[in-house]
């Protein structure tokens, strides 16, 4: 067993383990990548104050997001087909979160369904939606999730649009796979995830076949899937949702400081600075940079999280430091599940603990609560200075 020290540890296993298609959909951004790449690169840019002579004993990470209390500001975000990352893979992550002691938010576009989810684990999770033009599907859909008891509803707002990411097209991204010589040359090497997926029932989007008429194949599913976002989302249909839904909501998507104002007039509860992991618009700005114009805009009137970037516990600190009240992990726990499973999340999540535990000791914190810009050093200008 290799000895896991970082979260590029599991990165190198997952590299190995999972087909090429799936590792290219999840290590991936839209068009030339720039986004993508900045999303980390712009942690960098930051830098932290040590302290010394200070009390470090009694340490806690442990915080509350929407209310719901947690092991560390730490979620894992919507990741969609995480069940082809691993077979069974919403479920490994869902049960991993929840014995760590943190949210896990399903995906729309999931390979195990909503139902298969709540069966196999025994705390609430949060549930991701995609506004669709199917408006029977997306209630439904509401329904479903609040069957499933699911303590959150999670409002995706910036894929209205798909973001054309150059591999998922070249490698020809379906689930289950289609099988081209290209793949099945590439599926020979992966006999471990082979034998696994075997095993299983989930290989098809749980939350769609089945509950859509028409849909039988993957043909269909992808047709079905590309007309369907819907790009007349506005903030009034953003209204109706929440109020179908009637409990906590979160506004997932927002990286301008006028959006995040919109998000508190509607009565969201909590929202997420995110450019959809640098898969969306390319161009747009990192959302660390972004964060503290948004933080300016909206002040203590509504929760304010960060997505897209995030591969350390000190990627965590930084976040929480700058104002965020919570974070979200896609690609590390990813990273994780495709290397070892359930066991991958939960040392994914053990790794980023102890980097946000040990660092904050070391910036002379004992609680996140305590976290503030005192523990950073921002360069100049951090935010850009744009005309």
């Amino acid at each position: 067993m290799a000895v896991i020290t970082e979260i590029k540890d599991l990165k190198r296993i997952y590299e190995r383990r999972v087909p090429r298609m799936f590792y290219d959909y999840a290590e991936s951004g839209s068009w030339t990548e720039q986004t993508f790449r900045e999303n980390t690169s712009d942690f960098d840019q930051l830098r932290l104050r040590q302290r010394v002579a200070v009390d470090m004993t009694g340490r806690s990470t442990a915080s509350q997001m929407i209310g719901q209390d947690v092991a560390m500001p730490v979620a894992l975000a919507p990741v969609g087909l995480t069940g082809m990352q691993c077979a069974d893979g919403e479920i490994k992550a869902a049960r991993a979160a929840e014995e760590f002691g943190v949210p896990f938010t399903l995906s729309t576009m999931s390979i195990c369904s909503i139902e298969a989810v709540a069966e196999k684990t025994s705390k609430p999770f949060w549930f991701q939606l995609y506004t669709m033009k199917d408006q029977d599907y997306v209630r439904r859909l509401i329904e479903r999730a609040k069957a499933a008891k699911c303590s959150a509803l999670v409002i995706t707002l910036d894929l209205q649009i798909l973001g054309q990411r150059h591999k998922d097209l070249k490698n020809g991204l379906s689930a289950p796979p289609k099988l081209t010589a290209k793949t099945i040359a590439n599926l020979m090497t992966k006999w471990t995830w082979g034998l696994q997926m075997l095993g299983t029932k989930n290989r098809e989007f749980g939350n769609i076949v089945g509950h859509v008429d028409g849909i039988s194949d993957a043909s269909s599913l992808g047709s079905w899937t590309a007309e369907q976002f819907d790009p007349a989302l506005d903030w009034a249909k953003i209204a109706k949702i929440k109020e179908m839904w009637g409990g906590k909501v979160i506004l997932k998507g927002i990286l301008d400081a006028e959006d995040a104002k919109m998000a508190l007039k509607v009565g969201a509860d909590a929202i997420i600075v995110s450019n959809h992991g640098g898969r969306q618009l390319d161009g747009a700005m990192s959302s660390i940079k972004m964060l503290p114009s948004i933080l300016d805009a909206v002040g203590d009137q509504i929760e304010v999280h960060l997505d897209s970037g995030i591969r350390s516990g000190q990627d965590v600190l930084k976040a929480l430091a700058m104002g965020a009240k919570g974070t979200y992990i896609g690609r590390a726990f990813v990273y994780g599940l495709g290397a070892m499973g359930q066991k991958g999340v939960t040392t994914a999540l053990e790794v980023i603990h102890k980097e946000l535990d040990i660092s904050m000791a070391l910036c002379g914190k004992r609680s996140v609560s305590d976290l503030d810009r005192s523990v950073l050093l921002v360069p100049e200008g951090f935010g850009g200075r744009w005309a």
